[in-house]
């Protein structure tokens, strides 16, 4: 989080402020948007439903044009949404994280040992006899997150600056070892089961080209956004002006991008309701498992709160982005795989929003003092 004074935080901070300190006098200081933001939330997806159900075609309109796999319409949302609070990353700051072997060490054992695991054994437990939605989950589990946890991180309070530090160190990961652990999962070990396997053939620049997208240009556009205005204006107006400018930004863009996302895909989702509800189940569990387990092993290791929430977050966040694009390019836009990956970010937003107000509760119940600076900072 930037180091402003409480009043000038921007939106997204507002937010989480909204949902740890209900004091009259901060409520009303608060925007309509920050206040009701998981009413607002749960609204985008109905209205994402609705125009889904309204205009038959609008999901394969918007899905005509792609970039790395992703549909321009829904590219352009992640962009918006990330590049305020990218913006809002104190660069400066990063060094000490990057040096800090215990924390980079345990986010690459949540993100890249207990997830895959994690999400490998819920996969084979609730779904065992559908083979192609095991198979989407378990795409799903391999592409740790890079996008959407810099929102959930920052409405917790968590610290903007790891959380940059995380996502770029899972984006890296994600480019040398997504194939190879999907080759893992999908062949090896249900073959180790005596089950059916099933080839995965995705290629090292396809996924970079996803990351260099959309983490890289909101990435470079933060960083040149706050060297230049910092350099021209000063850190006070930065902090105090600009940046409540564009804060409210990020909300607007994860709810432009969630009408998307279920106008696109909630009429298969209405459409097949059981399956849906079978592939949830495993989603919800694993979120819940993921948040739980790395929020108390970081408590348990010594790290504050801010740093907590964000190795929290970012160990049960995915890359459904990733996801998606494999799944349909590998098994099929009509593929089991495929709905289970779309299914995938529809449960992720509400269940994701709902551990924020889980990591604020904590926050305040085993941080005390780290856990009010970091809601002041």
């Amino acid at each position: 989080m930037t180091d402003a004074a409480p009043t000038a935080r921007p939106s997204v901070d507002h937010a989480a402020a909204s949902l740890h300190n209900p004091a009259p006098s901060v409520v009303r200081g608060l925007s309509v948007l920050d206040r009701f933001l998981p009413l607002w939330i749960f609204g985008a997806m109905a209205i994402g439903i609705g125009l889904g159900r309204a205009f038959p075609g609008l999901g394969a309109a918007l899905d005509r044009v792609k970039v790395a796999g992703v549909s321009v319409p829904i590219g352009i949302g992640l962009l918006w949404m990330m590049y305020p609070v990218l913006a809002k990353v104190r660069y400066e700051s990063i060094g000490p994280h990057l040096a800090d072997r215990k924390l980079l060490g345990t986010s690459l054992l949540l993100n890249w040992v207990l997830g895959p695991l994690v999400m490998f054994a819920l996969a084979w437990v609730f779904l065992p006899d559908l083979p192609h939605y095991r198979n989407g989950l378990i795409l799903i589990g391999l592409a740790r997150c890079i996008a959407m946890v810099l929102i959930w991180n920052s409405l917790a309070c968590g610290s903007a600056e790891l959380a940059a530090v995380l996502v770029a160190l899972n984006s890296v990961f994600q480019i040398l070892t997504y194939s190879v652990l999907g080759w893992f999962f999908l062949t090896v070990v249900p073959g180790w089961l005596g089950a059916d396997t099933a080839a995965l053939t995705v290629s090292m620049w396809a996924i970079a080209k996803s990351v260099l997208i959309f983490l890289g240009i909101p990435l470079l556009a933060g960083y040149l956004t706050r060297r230049m205005l910092v350099a021209r204006r000063g850190e006070a107006w930065y902090t105090a002006s600009f940046l409540p400018t564009i804060g409210p930004t990020a909300l607007l863009g994860l709810l432009y991008t969630i009408v998307l996302m279920f106008a696109m895909q909630g009429d298969r989702i209405l459409h097949l309701p059981l399956d849906v509800l079978r592939i949830a189940l495993p989603l919800l569990v694993y979120f819940f498992i993921m948040f739980g387990l790395a929020f108390v092993l970081a408590m348990k290791l010594g790290f504050d709160y801010a740093a907590t929430a964000s190795l929290a977050f970012t160990a049960a966040g995915n890359n459904f982005e990733l996801a998606i694009a494999v799944a349909v390019a590998t098994f099929g836009i009509a593929s089991g795989e495929a709905l289970a990956a779309v299914v995938g970010p529809l449960i992720e937003v509400p269940a994701l929003i709902g551990l924020v107000y889980v990591s604020l509760w904590a926050g305040r119940r085993f941080f005390g003092s780290t856990f009010a600076q970091a809601a002041r900072v």
